[in-house]
């Protein structure tokens, strides 16, 4: 038996509407779950993996290598930097406390001069920093090569259907990174 309120809007005009539009959702639910139980086996037990590249590139032992190996060949270049810099940074102070007893044309120069260095030290850097990321590029390449290979021996060995690298979100239950990692160490 129907209460008061469900007859009265059953007889509103907008009742019809609302129970085929109910009704269609529920059929549209229907053929999702039944085409959800029509999939094959198989991509209903499909293995994922995840490869988080950004830690193999800086947590792998051969990351860790290279790491250093550019590190120690482009020291000389920094310390060189470093120099320079602290060399500007000591005349600049030294010219802040002169200016006031410098004639016109001597401060004139002397800026000038602070100028150039700076820009020369300028071009220095951006110069290094180009030669550090090129050779780090190269040598990180040779190293996602090889974890691109790691990957697919452990897809082959564990039965893995697809890989994914680099997403947003990730269960920690799929995450292969840290077998990718050990893999490379070898």
């Amino acid at each position: 038996m129907m209460s008061d309120f469900a007859l009265k809007s059953s007889n509103t005009p907008g009742a019809k509407r609302r129970g085929k539009l109910g009704g269609s959702i529920a059929l549209v639910g229907a053929l999702i779950l039944g085409s959800a139980a029509a999939m094959p086996a198989q991509a209903q037990n499909t293995k994922i993996g995840f490869v988080n590249t950004e830690r193999i590139l800086r947590e792998s032992g051969p990351a860790k290598t290279a790491q250093s190996k550019i590190e120690a060949e482009f020291k000389k270049r920094d310390d060189e930097l470093q120099r320079l810099n602290n060399s500007l940074r000591s005349q600049a102070e030294k010219f802040d406390k002169d200016a006031p007893v410098l004639s016109e044309s001597d401060r004139v120069k002397r800026q000038r001069e602070l100028s150039n260095l700076d820009t020369d030290l300028q071009r220095k850097r951006r110069e290094f920093q180009e030669d550090f990321n090129r050779r780090r590029n190269e040598e990180f390449s040779g190293i996602v090569t090889k974890a691109n290979e790691a990957i697919k021996r452990i897809a082959e060995q564990e039965s893995y259907d697809l890989i994914i690298q680099d997403a947003v979100t990730v269960n920690p239950r799929i995450d292969i990174t840290d077998k990718v990692i050990q893999s490379l160490g070898k």
